[in-house]
């Protein structure tokens, strides 16, 4: 495919994907003269008029929409391979990297960058789940959210991509949907073949605990099918129950809406403070003996020079006196004695 033009306009560039017959491509548009992307669906090997249904549905409904985050509908045409008919779907490109590839880059995302990514993709599903009637991506994961122009006080601009699962949810009471996502971010009731908007927000959870653990949320540990992260990160405790919110395997008990959530979220504080292990102040040099056989080494010395002390001072005043000091040393060497296991 590389080099050749489809519909006499948009020359193949380089492969990006290619799932079931479905291939994704970055393209050179001769009339825009820019970059876009091809999505080509054909008829072939692992073909199902289930992919066809969702390839015509993705294409509709990015046509109605129109946030500067979400890729533009741009093209759609039939198109007659070598190897068989199928159709193509052009949509703006963006220049940027997936979470996925950031990760595997070895970039490490802070608690601020995290809050941030999670933020932004909020107020996408909200505009996403405000269309009448809803629309739900169904496929939120670190692969299909891009990351571009990132600065040190920045994670960068966010973009939610690949529409291909996407579903309104002008379906009828009761009804049920192809079963689509990826393991791992999908919630039970997905795996039912039922998508409600709080379906993306659980998505979402398990996205940026993936950010956060660098695990992928099908390897961490659960319970009662409730992802356990609080293990192998740490959060403040605000944090946590939020991200526990979002990971709720009930709807019932989920955030109820992405605005829900956002609100939630920037209520939250992003670090624990307090320590899990006390740690003497730094700089601080300790002035206690090392260990007991040093100590011992100072008291017998210093019991040795108030006996001489003692013979010395014939007098009772200079007795009395070597008394007193004898009771303070055996104060002081009672003392380090308890103490000396702190060391």
């Amino acid at each position: 495919m590389i080099d050749q033009v489809l519909s006499d306009r948009y020359e193949i560039q380089k492969q990006l994907s290619n799932h079931a017959g479905r291939r994704t491509f970055v393209a050179r548009d001769f009339v825009r003269k820019e970059l876009v992307i091809v999505k080509l669906l054909t008829f072939g090997n692992g073909f199902e008029w289930d992919h066809l249904r969702l390839f015509e549905r993705e294409a509709k409904i990015l046509q109605t929409l129109s946030h500067p985050a979400i890729p533009k509908y741009l093209d759609y045409f039939d198109v007659d391979l070598p190897n068989g008919k199928g159709f193509a779907l052009v949509q703006t490109y963006i220049d940027a990297r997936s979470l996925d590839v950031h990760l595997e880059a070895g970039r490490s995302f802070s608690l601020a960058e995290v809050k941030q990514i999670a933020s932004n993709l909020l107020e996408i599903l909200i505009y996403l789940h405000e269309q009448r009637p809803p629309i739900i991506h169904r496929d939120i994961k670190p692969s299909n959210i891009l990351l571009a122009n990132g600065s040190a006080h920045s994670a960068g601009e966010v973009y939610l991509v690949d529409f291909g699962s996407v579903q309104n949810c002008a379906a009828v009471e009761g009804g049920t949907f192809t079963i689509v996502g990826s393991y791992g971010y999908m919630p039970l009731e997905q795996f039912g073949g039922r998508s409600v908007p709080a379906s993306d927000l659980y998505a979402l959870g398990a996205t940026l605990i993936y950010l956060l653990t660098r695990v992928h949320p099908a390897n961490l540990p659960q319970q009662d099918s409730r992802i356990q992260f609080e293990q192998v990160t740490e959060l403040s405790s605000d944090l946590s129950r939020w991200l526990k919110k979002m990971l709720e395997p009930s709807l019932d008990r989920r955030f109820s809406s992405a605005l829900v959530a956002l609100e939630a979220l920037k209520k939250s504080q992003l670090v624990d403070v307090v320590p899990t292990v006390a740690r003497k102040p730094a700089g601080r040099k300790n002035s206690h003996p090392k260990n007991k056989q040093d100590l011992q080494i100072i008291i017998s010395s210093l019991l040795i020079l108030l006996c001489l002390m003692y013979i010395k001072f014939s007098n009772a005043i200079g007795q009395h006196l070597v008394v007193f000091l004898f009771l303070i040393l055996i104060g002081w060497f009672a003392f380090f004695f308890i103490s000396i296991d702190e060391f």
